[in-house]
């Protein structure tokens, strides 16, 4: 049965082919659309280059030396990806490391409503506040750093909270799905050099928790009045009441891969305008 004999033979590579396709699909689903995504292009272009250079043109012009440098290049490789991706690998560890094993209830409308009337309140009178709204990946570990209240949501409570010369108005609120957890909370401050050195701390603390988690942060700027929205490391400023509705509606009531689809779209058309 020599068809039997040939497909006995080849069903293992296929496997391993197989299987490796999947893991760099998901490897480059996990980079896109971050800086990791280009070096690796980049890296890519040289691996190529540098493989071609090895096994095809020194191995035929018995280049012994210069095959012998190519190949231990090849193994510090391996080094090299884990120096570069060093940011993108933590944001990725710390994201499957706080994911839940239960997705959260979508936020109800009235909740979504306490929050703009807060935001829009604050705006009016300057006062400076960020909110973060927890989804799939957990927040404890940013809890924790604050002062415990487990509270319902309400516009008139966020605002108290922020009021200057108040001890819980310094730091940042935690909501998950209709309770408020904390307040006076820590958050990580982004080290994006792309950031904008006109941006205060708040905002920084709200790109860096959305590039940790996949959260969604309200900043209300003390300076301006501006209000913004962060999400997955992007932020959106100048916001109108209407705009920070519908965009809550779209990054807190499905799930988080869609959300990001959705805000993806929102940012293409905020940056057309």
């Amino acid at each position: 049965m020599p068809v039997l004999d040939y497909l006995a033979s080849i069903w293992k590579p296929l496997i391993e082919i197989t299987v490796l396709w999947f893991v760099f699909y998901l490897v480059l689903l996990f980079i896109k659309g971050t800086r990791a995504y280009q070096v690796l292009k980049g890296l890519a272009i040289i691996f190529v280059a540098t493989a071609v250079a090895a096994f095809f043109v020194t191995q035929k012009l018995e280049l012994y030396a210069l095959n012998w440098i190519i190949e231990r290049f090849f193994a510090i490789i391996v080094v090299a990806l884990l120096i570069l991706f060093q940011p993108e690998l933590r944001q990725g560890l710390a994201r499957i490391g706080q994911r839940g094993m239960f997705s959260l209830p979508a936020l109800e409308q009235h909740i979504i409503q306490e929050i703009v009337t807060a935001a829009t309140l604050l705006s009016k009178r300057k006062i400076g506040a960020i909110v973060a709204i927890e989804r799939d990946a957990s927040l404890r570990i940013y809890i924790e750093s604050g002062v415990s209240l487990d509270a319902q949501v309400t516009s008139e409570l966020i605002d108290t909270i922020f009021m200057p010369n108040t001890p819980l108005h310094d730091g940042g609120v935690i909501i998950r799905a209709e309770r408020i957890l904390a307040a006076g909370c820590l958050f990580p401050l982004s080290d994006n050099p792309h950031i904008s050195k006109r941006l205060g701390t708040r905002h920084r603390a709200a790109i860096g928790l959305t590039e940790e988690t996949d959260a969604v942060c309200i900043v209300v700027s003390e300076e301006t009045g501006s209000i913004s929205v962060a999400v997955d490391g992007r932020l959106m400023q100048d916001l109108d009441n209407d705009s920070l509705e519908k965009i809550l509606k779209n990054l807190c009531s499905m799930r988080p891969d869609q959300a990001r689809r959705n805000i993806i779209k929102i940012l293409k058309r905020k940056s057309m305008q």
